[in-house]
């Protein structure tokens, strides 16, 4: 059998609302701005806790981000706290919510809880519809959403956007692997939304069936969220499925996503700034940082009327980049490629700053590999990266050395650190269909964060 790559025919260029996406920058500042003095006006009627916290008589978008204090995940926590479930943080009140979902606080921190009315869940599937039709959705399209449908966000919002732009969408939740893959093939599947995670394990699942989604499937595009998705993890996609492969991002405290890969493939992902206003400053000295810079993103979201986000810290790590570097006709700015990890996920090890979605990049190039894990060690006293490598089963066990070795290699020359590589027996390591955690500190000592 021919072994190349299968790719079909890319996506159609498409804007959902073609003016907002193409204004001219200065015709969307004042957009923002007209949106955020009526948001701002809301919270001061509806809010005690954001009464106390907007300063009077902001005058301007520069204004605003010059006073209003930023806010942390630890203040709508306690504010949510005062009297649960949600405290004196809405704007409007709970009764008027149609929908409530929380993170999934699986850190061991409470979660953070939020509604949403009518108007918001239908502003919050209208930005999922921006993003779908960017990457090229149709209404004669067939969807199939793999996801556990639970209180996380996820991708609630997607579903109603597809139903929304006219596709026939199929909820899979209480499908397991091999049950969404004969789905995919049943029913003609042309759009399949899921983690990146999802995306690989139920390529593996179709190889283990005997089965090349590359060429049996009808997928066409895949939209991934939930995690970030290096390069390698998104052309490993491409490639297992022979189709186009969209980021995108969003979170429970926007109700929705703020930005998008469209099918120009940038590099990176759209904001939707006629909806956000994304900040990216410095995390030491919370001064902006330019284009082509690391720094954190801070949100204020433009459009939710029950639980309001202003100049909202991340922890999100992004590189902001000018719209007109994209093709695609839109005048929005866009993350080159897109959450490039946490803040809070960040550590110094031997001198060297390090992000565990750098390993996923590094791993996800070698076809070899089915599925890894990382992890920081005290070892000899010494900070040490050691990663586990799953080979696919058709590699020879004789060659877990010589692979080890070329990962270990490509690792040292992409990370500038030197793993420790240990191989894995194929099946060995854990398998997920949401945010995967594939990355443990497990040092003896308090972690060096940056």
């Amino acid at each position: 059998m021919d072994s190349a790559v299968v790719v079909r025919q890319p996506p159609e260029r498409g804007y959902w609302n073609p003016v907002t996406e193409t204004m001219p920058r200065e015709e969307l500042r004042g957009l923002q701005w007209h949106k955020l003095r009526t948001s701002l006006a809301h919270a001061r009627r509806g809010s005690p806790f954001w009464r106390a916290r907007i300063p009077d008589g902001i005058a301007s978008l520069d204004d605003y981000i010059a006073r209003m204090p930023i806010l942390t995940r630890e203040e709508i926590v306690s504010a949510e706290a005062t009297k649960p479930p949600y405290g004196d943080f809405p704007s409007c009140d709970p009764r008027l919510a149609i929908r409530h979902h929380q993170t999934s606080g699986t850190s061991g921190r409470p979660p953070v809880r939020t509604f949403d009315t009518a108007r918001d869940w239908a502003w919050a599937a209208d930005m999922w519809c921006t993003g779908l039709y960017g990457m090229g959705v149709r209404p004669y399209d067939r969807a199939a959403v793999a996801f556990g449908y639970g209180l996380f966000i996820g991708f609630w919002g997607l579903h109603y956007a597809l139903e929304k732009i006219g596709v026939a969408t199929i909820p899979t939740g209480s499908f397991d692997s091999e049950g969404r893959v004969r789905l995919l093939l049943e029913q003609g599947i042309t759009v399949l939304a899921c983690t990146p995670t999802y995306a690989l394990r139920l390529a593996l699942t179709a190889r283990q069936m005997g089965i090349d989604l590359a060429r049996e499937s009808e997928v066409r595009i895949v939209v991934c969220s939930g995690e970030p998705r290096p390069e390698a993890t998104k052309q490993a996609i491409a490639d297992a499925f022979g189709a186009f492969v969209g980021d995108t991002a969003g979170m429970t405290e926007a109700a929705t996503i703020f930005m998008f890969e469209c099918i120009e493939e940038p590099g990176g992902c759209h904001i939707i700034e006629s909806d956000f206003i994304e900040e990216v400053l410095d995390p030491d000295t919370l001064r902006p940082v330019p284009y082509g810079e690391t720094g954190v993103r801070v949100m204020t979201s433009l459009g939710r009327e029950g639980i309001q986000a202003f100049r909202y810290w991340t922890n999100d790590l992004v590189v902001k980049r000018p719209w007109s570097e994209c093709e695609c006709g839109r005048t929005w700015d866009w993350y080159e490629s897109g959450i490039r990890g946490r803040q809070d996920d960040m550590r110094k090890v031997r001198g060297v700053f390090f992000i565990p979605v750098m390993v996923e990049d590094v791993v996800r190039a070698f076809p070899e590999v089915d599925e890894f894990q990382s992890s920081l060690r005290t070892i000899e006293e010494l900070d040490t990266l050691v990663v586990r490598i799953e080979p696919r089963p058709d590699v020879p066990s004789e060659q877990y050395g010589e692979l080890a070795e070329r990962v270990g290699a490509q690792i040292k020359r992409q990370i500038s650190l030197t793993p420790i590589v240990e191989v894995a027996t194929p099946g060995g390591l854990p398998r997920f269909e949401m945010k995967a955690r594939r990355f443990q500190d497990e040092r003896s000592r308090p972690a060096t964060h940056a």
